[in-house]
């Protein structure tokens, strides 16, 4: 695929012009962020913006209805939220939230910040396109299928197959080499890109992971780990292998309030945001743990892994997005609360025998995803039922 546009993928200094007003994306490398970086965003949110946070996919957040990009900039800089002007929008690291606490075969947390310095000591990344993704893998298969471009996945304790363009690449590095290896293999992308704008992502160029393989020079093992998009949200009480406890809360449609996110900051303890619009509280006593839970369920964040919020992601509809025929986040708050969401079925019906229903009639089992126009922004990697408006009311589709 060529496009015939630059990449105009948002970020702090460049602003998304979106229906409701400006849109900034702040980059959270790894997901993770400090209890007062969080205090941070929540002010900027609630006094520059609508008051809510809003997460990402790929574990960033967004701020909507920006009203002083001067103030917001100057904000999150001195919160080191904003490290570089030239590499802001390439900072796109998600890492699996669970690791080196609970599971997996290798702790990649640690590469988090090396990649991303890499990456900010290498002037010509900045000509990354934003929409870039970079992948690290415990070995749990949580991350490593969201169709990431550039990546490493856990084999062993200090063994990692190198991801390219979502698959293994059958390149074997070990962990002090992971980083150096995976800035390389950027640059090979970069080298193959060439002037050709339009291509923002690594599988748009024609056999582009063999293409940069080949440059890296290095072995190819012949077995290769297979690897699957899944719905892996950690949800609820979490014990961790050193005895603490983790949390991990659904936010109702990724948009988190600016004021729960204060209550969050208050526990003290480091927050990772998830790539599935989450969040991960992780090293709790469990004194503590349950005093959060008691604060923070009424707050409407979703300790309940069975909770119907779960199944339901959504793009941002009306009056966010121009595009879009309907206010889908305000129809598909009406379905869970109504109790139209239903627990996944065996065998879901396909949208050839499924009538265009208004969204008040509308009742859809297990993963699905809403949107206001036929683009589906923000859908999921892995299966659901695509719930789409149309001008006569909503169709469904199921892959």
């Amino acid at each position: 695929m060529t496009r015939r546009v630059p990449d105009s993928c948002p970020g702090v200094l460049r602003l998304h012009e979106a229906a409701d007003g400006p849109l900034a994306r702040v980059r959270v490398p790894g997901g993770q962020v400090k209890p007062g970086q969080l205090v941070v965003l929540a002010e900027a949110a609630r006094e520059l913006g609508d008051g809510n946070i809003e997460l990402t996919s790929r574990g960033n957040i967004q701020l909507r209805q920006v009203r002083d990009a001067g103030e917001l900039t100057g904000r999150l800089e001195a919160a080191g939220l904003l490290p570089s002007h030239s590499h802001e929008r390439v900072r796109n690291i998600v890492a699996s939230p669970l690791s080196g606490r609970i599971g997996g075969s290798a702790d990649v947390h640690g590469l988090v910040p090396v990649l991303d310095a890499g990456l900010l000591a290498g002037p010509r990344l900045a000509e990354l396109p934003g929409r870039v993704l970079f992948t690290l893998d415990d070995g749990r298969g949580d991350v490593s299928g969201l169709g990431g471009d550039i990546g490493v996945h856990a084999t062993g304790t200090d063994e990692f197959a190198l991801i390219l363009a979502g698959r293994d690449s059958g390149i074997r590095i070990s962990a002090a080499d992971a980083v150096d290896v995976m800035l390389a293999a950027a640059h090979g992308f970069l080298d193959l890109r060439g002037d050709e704008a339009g291509r923002w992502r690594l599988h748009e160029i024609e056999n582009g992971a063999d293409q940069v393989a080949e440059l890296l020079g290095l072995n190819r093992a012949a077995d290769r780990v297979e690897l699957t998009a899944a719905q892996n949200i950690p949800i609820g009480w979490l014990d961790q292998d050193n005895g603490l406890v983790a949390l991990g809360a659904g936010v109702r449609l990724g948009s988190l309030p600016a004021r729960t996110a204060e209550f969050i900051a208050a526990v003290e303890r480091p927050v990772f945001i998830t790539p599935w619009r989450s969040l991960v509280l992780p090293d709790l006593d469990e004194w503590t743990a349950e005093q959060v839970v008691r604060v923070l369920a009424p707050m409407d964040l979703i300790f309940d892994a069975n909770s119907p919020w779960l199944q339901v992601s959504a793009c941002a509809g009306r009056p966010g997005c121009a595009k879009s025929l309907t206010d889908v986040r305000a129809d598909a708050t009406a379905a869970v609360e109504s109790g139209r969401v239903l627990p996944p079925t065996p065998n879901p019906r396909t949208h050839q025998d499924i009538p265009i229903l208004p969204a008040n009639e509308l009742t859809v089992a297990g993963r699905q995803h809403w949107s206001g126009c036929d683009r589906r922004c923000g859908r999921p990697q892995t299966p659901a039922t695509d719930v789409i408006a149309t001008e006569s009311g909503y169709r469904q589709s199921s892959t």
